[in-house]
């Protein structure tokens, strides 16, 4: 039995030209980042083995998390309200309704030890990926790679926002391991403008990453309810917090 590939980001990549783009454009979409093997177990794990939460907006913005235990104990009633007021605030502000898989949480709590999915939360916080996006985005001081695991089903969304956090929030990052999908089927990654008008957007792809600076508005575009597969991500920011992780004042 042949052992399975090394996690590691893909050798034929050219951070100084990527760095470059993202000098330029203020964000970089990278096709490939990992080698093909990589992005294959990468998927299927977020495919077969992962035991999502749903994660929606409160009246504040803040996430509530329904785990699997809280879901059996509120009912599928009252799990429907909750997912209903959600969707209703998202047309008058921010809002999201979406899986999720807490990635750096889960990890620092013990949650599914063993689980393949810890491998690649180590790796994003290691010394080849903090230096990889620390080159790209021009920011030495890179120290962690803030992550969850995403699946947007039929009719998740993500309204209008700009990644404001606490200060050690550099760029933020969209890691898709999307393996199909058809433009529309919704679920893009959109930049807004100041007028509303979209400046840019990415569809869901296969084995690619997009790092962007913020603050810097963008949404994920509602799933189509005729969408024909899952949109799968990783995602979260570049930080460059101290280690003992008090976030840096802007």
């Amino acid at each position: 039995m042949s052992e399975p590939p090394i996690l590691r980001l893909n050798p034929a990549l050219d951070p100084a030209a990527l760095a470059a783009a993202y000098a330029r454009d203020g964000m970089v979409r990278i096709s490939g980042i990992f080698e093909p093997a990589v992005a294959d177990i990468l998927a299927r794990t977020l495919e077969k083995a992962i035991d999502w939460d749903i994660v929606c907006s409160t009246e504040t913005g803040k996430a509530e998390v329904l785990d699997r235990a809280t879901m059996q104990k509120l009912g599928g009633a009252a799990v429907g309200e909750k997912l209903k007021a959600a969707t209703l605030r998202a047309r008058t502000g921010f809002a999201y309704v979406y899986l999720g898989y807490p990635m750096i949480s889960a990890y620092l709590a013990g949650r599914d030890k063993g689980h393949p999915i810890h491998d690649l939360t180590e790796f994003l916080n290691g010394p080849e990926m903090t230096a990889f996006g620390a080159q790209v985005i021009g920011h030495p001081g890179i120290t962690k790679l803030d992550a969850q695991a995403t699946l947007y089903r039929p009719g998740d969304f993500l309204t209008r926002h700009d990644d404001t956090g606490d200060g050690d929030r550099r760029a933020a990052y969209t890691i898709s391991l999307t393996r199909e999908w058809r433009s529309d089927w919704g679920g893009q990654l959109l930049f807004h403008d100041d007028l509303g008008d979209i400046e840019r957007g990415y569809a869901p792809a296969f084995n690619t990453m997009t790092i962007f600076k913020v603050p810097r508005q963008h949404s994920v575009a509602p799933v189509a309810p005729y969408a024909g597969a899952p949109r799968l991500m990783i995602t979260g920011w570049l930080k460059d917090s101290p280690p003992d992780g008090t976030p840096r004042s802007q």
